[in-house]
């Protein structure tokens, strides 16, 4: 399968999850699953579904909502009138909390999910979420912050008449209470041998 295959096909099963999902509350309000005999104690009932398009963290989704036919059924999910599944926010808080302004969010957004959304919904975001931003900037930091470093370098060797490729794994490490640099060192084949 191709990429985008691939890609289609995670959208459609995150389709069908959520929209299976929705179904279930939507039988819990009702207090009848669907397809079943409908209480003789409730005059609300199934209503087709509406269509509606959610931002997740892999693009723009198209649902089909379920209804109800006096229209009480609030979606705990996706709530009404909500266009952001979980997750989607929580990317413009990141973005947001690193410094980004308002213009290369959307940018951002634009570019990798193919949404144009405006500077009054980054701005809602941001904004429901400012006190905590601004205490997490403000927290103490930790006496020490270890730093490691991970590299790798493909090599060819030649190991009993075949060439084989190998990986030279390479990790130093540095700590401020430890100012010396430690290191380690290791060779892994990568995959069968090959001629050459």
């Amino acid at each position: 399968m191709s990429a985008e295959a691939i890609q289609d096909a995670a959208m459609a099963f995150k389709k069908a999850l959520i929209e299976r999902a929705l179904g279930a509350e939507l039988g819990h309000h009702l207090g009848y699953l669907q397809g079943a005999q409908r209480p003789e104690e409730t005059s609300n009932q199934r209503n087709g579904t509406s269509g509606k398009t959610v931002l997740t963290d892999d693009g723009p989704l198209r649902l089909d909502i379920p209804r109800d036919r006096d229209g009480s059924f609030a979606p705990i999910l996706i709530p009404k009138h909500e266009r952001r599944f979980t997750g989607f926010d929580d990317k413009i808080i990141a973005m947001y909390a690193r410094g980004m302004t308002v213009r290369e969010i959307r940018a951002f957004l634009s570019e990798q999910y193919g949404t144009d959304v405006s500077h009054d919904f980054i701005s809602s975001v941001t904004d429901a979420v400012l006190e905590e931003v601004a205490a997490w900037q403000q927290r103490p930091l930790e006496p020490m912050y270890p730093v490691i470093f991970f590299d790798a370098l493909r090599v060819k060797i030649r190991e009993e008449g075949l060439v084989r490729n190998k990986a030279i794994y390479l990790a130093l490490g540095y700590c401020q209470t430890a100012p010396e640099i430690s290191w380690a060192f290791g060779l892994r084949t990568l995959r069968g041998p090959s001629s050459g």
